[in-house]
């Protein structure tokens, strides 16, 4: 599978290049990690995140302990239990341990709230960064940005090609 990536990469950054070179299109790249790193809202917005994420975790730990704690108390206590008492206590456990999983999708699942939270937090100054990098492209009469931290990697980049401080300073961050 990597490799089909990979040839995949190098064919499509070959065509470019080739492209490139009969004068029909230029290209650049920008490193989007890089120019989210230098703006100080991505930042602030993703130690919200964080900080959201590492809270809604401790609180599921927590949950999870309990379920734990129940599940040993069954264990110490089940020879002393009738059977209606040990169907019970079985339906209690898997009842919270129900609860528990189904908290963490709510939270952490894919269109959990966390999910939600950083659409509403980091979609905004990604669309800011896409604008920025469209306008910096037509300005320098680029046909083609890439990213070089995404999945698709660059095998080769000249460092004259970066647009990535040039996105800066169209969105105000670098002189």
């Amino acid at each position: 599978m990597t490799r089909k990536i990979l040839l995949t990469t190098f064919l499509v950054l070959s065509g470019l290049f080739v492209f490139s070179q009969s004068g029909a299109a230029k290209f650049g790249y920008v490193d989007t990690d890089y120019i989210l790193g230098q703006i100080p809202e991505y930042k602030a917005a993703q130690a919200e995140l964080d900080k959201t994420s590492i809270q809604w975790q401790k609180e599921i730990d927590l949950k999870y302990t309990e379920v734990d704690k129940l599940y040993k108390a069954y264990q110490a206590d089940a020879i002393l239990l009738t059977e209606d008492m040990k169907k019970k206590r079985e339906n209690e456990i898997v009842n919270k341990e129900k609860e528990v999983k189904d908290l963490q999708k709510q939270r952490f699942g894919v269109d959990g709230e966390l999910f939600k939270k950083r659409q509403e937090l980091v979609k905004p100054i990604q669309d800011k960064v896409y604008n920025a990098i469209k306008s910096v492209a037509e300005k320098s009469g680029l046909g083609f940005i890439l990213d070089k931290s995404g999945q698709v990697s660059i095998l080769y980049a000249n460092a004259k090609y970066d647009k990535s401080d040039d996105v800066l300073v169209f969105l105000g961050y670098k002189k």
